[in-house]
């Protein structure tokens, strides 16, 4: 007889165990209602996942343990595997904190079941530690606990046996990254399945990453093809941060069949009762909705990093409470991107553009910030800054008196640092006010390039509440223009002319659309800059100049082929270019990354706490320094 198997994609709030196990107990009840015999919630579904140095507070603990209690006392009738916080008060971690787990409780009809290693619950097992990921900063894992319990890992790991309508059925319990082990000693689905599981149950809590759903869907259907068991992945949706870091929890829960197909699947960030069948005698696992049938896929990257994008922008502007927002509208695209986002989010009139011109803005700018605050709809004003800033100039040439010698001086003021003042001016004081004014946030418009290497300035265009487009390159910044033109407005909101026109800060005349434009060149520096930060293996500029000496460093770095003969006329200036790039990534910009508001995360590696920071020191190791050596020396004989 086969049995009814639902997932609970439910939203979860970090640190809000409260507001989870009202959700959770409303799951429940709708699962109750529609005839549930087995229901699955996801990974640590009471407390919330990304909730830092709240993991050792005693009394948020002793909480999420009586939210546990009030859930077990729920089960009557049916069968709930739910993720929370277990507590070992007896025994203290090696930082002295109290030994805790991520765990999985298996209720039943108002008890809890224990496992079959006779234990209350089964632990995650493996703790990851890269990335944002710190489980072994605060959890023990399942191999410990059977270690310090004296029981053998040939028992198994995490098997528990349920009896639904007379029948008995061995569920293989893990957590997540138990479910991620090819790089871990010890392979839990393999161990699970030794311990005697028949289905796989995999409690999670995910984020969001680009591409990371397509590679679940091969790691775990390989998992459930050679494991000859059904694996069920279980994930929540919502949003959690890190501190520097917002992450999206995508959900997309699913069922693999034994083949290692997916039989059912949630869709992208809404809550779901999955419900599918399953026929313990037959194998035969069937879908009770034809629409859950359909699997999502990522093949349209823009279309799946507007749904991020705008799903991670919306709940965390509703988690801090802004409903109104403010930036800069410099006539380019990354403003309006932003703008684009912003207004489809919150609604025109809540959403204020700002034109800041200096003498260096041209009309062509100028007109198209206008244009697409028209286009848009939302508010606009225009406020220059000339007067401001020469002001500002003018109060920096005051004598500065020296009472160490008994002298005045006067500092004096290069093109740099007048750019710099414009910059902080627009930001601090026209936007920070306008803020106040408003009663809105402000927005960091900065793309990924110009984060990576620090092309913004303190204080000026790095301010703001939130960073929506920070873990996105420039060619992605455009694509998702386009999709908000073509798939979100169906209208021509953002001017076809922002897309084709050279972006430039426009702070000096050497600096303007028509006249020298950014220094970065996007359709090779993205990838330059992409290569050294999101590859799992980090790059150096050794690799880098070795790909450039063998000819084929478009096709590693994936951008367009001849670009790199195009823009660089000899050996030195493509050495020049990596030097001047590379310094600047792992110098300065390291500080201003440190400072820079939190980024929304999309890809394999944001910069906050995804991307760890080292100290500001540019290396260029010996192997480096020697191939150019030779390739300098082969163009001085050519």
């Amino acid at each position: 007889m086969p049995i009814k198997i639902a997932c609970g994609q439910l939203e979860v709030i970090a640190g809000r165990p409260d507001l989870n196990t009202k959700s959770i107990l409303q799951v429940i009840s709708a699962a109750k209602s529609d005839a549930v015999d087995l229901l699955l919630l996801p990974e640590l579904a009471v407390p919330g996942y990304m909730i830092g140095d709240l993991w050792e507070q005693t009394a948020f603990l002793k909480d999420c343990e009586s939210y546990g209690k009030q859930i077990v006392e729920a089960s009557s009738g049916i069968t709930v595997v739910f993720g929370n916080i277990a507590v070992d008060w007896k025994r203290s971690n090696t930082d002295g904190h109290v030994r805790k787990y991520s765990a999985a409780f298996t209720a039943q009809d108002g008890k809890l079941l224990p496992t079959a290693q006779g234990l209350g619950f089964v632990a995650k097992n493996s703790l990851p530690v890269y990335r944002q990921f710190e489980d072994s900063r605060y959890f023990s894992s399942q191999e410990s606990l059977l270690k310090d319990k004296r029981i053998s890992l040939k028992n198994g790991m995490g098997t528990v046996a349920v009896t639904i309508h007379g029948t008995e059925y061995q569920l293989g319990i893990m957590l997540c990254e138990d479910g991620w082990t090819e790089n871990y000693p010890l392979s839990v689905p393999v161990m699970l399945k030794r311990g005697g599981a028949e289905i796989l149950c995999n409690l999670s809590s995910s984020p969001f990453t680009l591409g990371k759903n397509h590679k679940r869907h091969l790691i775990f259907g390989k998992q459930a093809k050679e494991l000859h068991l059904p694996l069920i992945y279980c994930n929540h949706i919502g949003i959690q941060n890190t501190g520097k870091n917002i992450f999206t929890f995508d959900g997309q829960s699913c069922v693999y069949g034994s083949d290692g197909m997916v039989k059912a699947a949630a869709p992208m960030f809404t809550e779901k009762l999955l419900t599918f069948s399953w026929d313990k005698e037959t194998d035969k696992i069937r879908a009770y909705s034809a629409e859950d049938e359909l699997v999502a896929t990522e093949d349209d990257e823009t279309a799946v990093i507007y749904k991020t994008v705008r799903y991670g922008t919306d709940n965390f502007l509703k988690q801090t409470g802004i409903r109104r927002m403010v930036l800069g509208a410099s006539g380019g695209i990354d403003s309006a991107v932003t703008a684009a986002l912003f207004t489809d989010i919150l609604g025109p009139q809540q959403v204020l553009l700002v034109n800041m011109p200096s003498r260096y803005n041209s009309e062509l700018t100028k007109n198209l910030a206008q244009q697409l605050a028209e286009n848009l709809k939302c508010c606009y004003t225009i406020v220059p800054i000339n007067d401001s800033v020469a002001h500002t100039v003018e109060q920096l040439y005051t004598p500065i008196h020296n009472y160490t010698s008994n002298r005045d001086f006067k500092v004096e003021l290069n093109g740099l640092m007048y750019e710099n003042i414009q910059a902080r001016d627009r930001g601090s004081r026209i936007l920070g006010g306008f803020s106040a004014a408003f009663r809105g946030g402000v927005s960091c418009n900065a793309n990924k390039a110009e984060i990576t290497v620090g092309y913004g300035t303190f204080y000026g265009d790095l301010i703001g509440l939130f960073c929506p487009l920070g873990d996105l390159w420039k060619f992605q910044v455009y694509a998702l223009g386009k999709y908000f033109n073509d798939q979100i407005f169906k209208a021509e909101v953002i001017p076809e002319k922002i897309f084709s026109i050279r972006p430039s800060a426009e702070l000096s005349s050497e600096q303007t659309v028509g006249n020298g434009g950014d220094p970065l060149i996007y359709e090779y520096h993205d990838y330059l800059f992409r290569a050294f930060v999101e590859r799992w293996e980090k790059v150096a500029p050794e690799d880098i100049l070795k790909h450039y000496m063998d000819h084929d460093l478009e096709k590693f770095l994936g951008c367009k082929e001849e670009i790199i003969t195009h823009l660089f006329p000899s050996h030195a200036a493509f050495c020049q270019d990596l030097e001047r790039w590379y310094s600047l990534f792992t110098g300065l910009a390291v500080a201003k990354r440190i400072q820079a508001p939190p980024i929304l995360s999309l890809s394999k590696r944001a910069f906050g706490n995804d991307y760890r920071e080292a100290q500001m020191t540019t290396y260029f190791s010996l192997a480096y320094k020697e191939m150019k050596e030779k390739l300098l020396r082969q163009e001085r004989l050519f």
